[in-house]
């Protein structure tokens, strides 16, 4: 099967403030940006951080070539509970994902 890490060129997530995380996968071409889209549903996502599908934003921005999530985090950043105070730890999750 295909990975997301298969097709993208780069995939990084990172803090969007103490609150939310973005995970953005550059496919570097419109074809590899179709496979992503097509592949890779916005639920499945939901699903792989244990997040609310309803409060996972999906921008997918052809003039770019990305796919963006953006989720709340579980724990706010810098909490003391909070395990990755960067958000870098999520995009690996994605990367290994397969797609449909």
């Amino acid at each position: 099967m295909t990975t997301v890490a298969d097709i993208a060129t780069k995939v990084r997530s990172k803090n969007a403030g103490p609150f939310w995380l973005t995970i953005d996968i550059f496919c570097g071409s419109p074809a590899a940006l179709a496979q992503i889209t097509q592949g890779l549903s916005t639920a499945r996502v939901a699903a792989l951080f244990n997040a609310d599908p309803d409060t996972l934003k999906r921008f997918d921005i052809a003039d770019l070539n990305v796919v963006k999530f953006s989720l709340p985090r579980p724990q706010i950043q810098g909490s003391l509970r909070d395990r990755d105070m960067h958000g870098a730890g999520w995009a690996p999750l994605i990367a290994e994902m397969q797609l449909d």
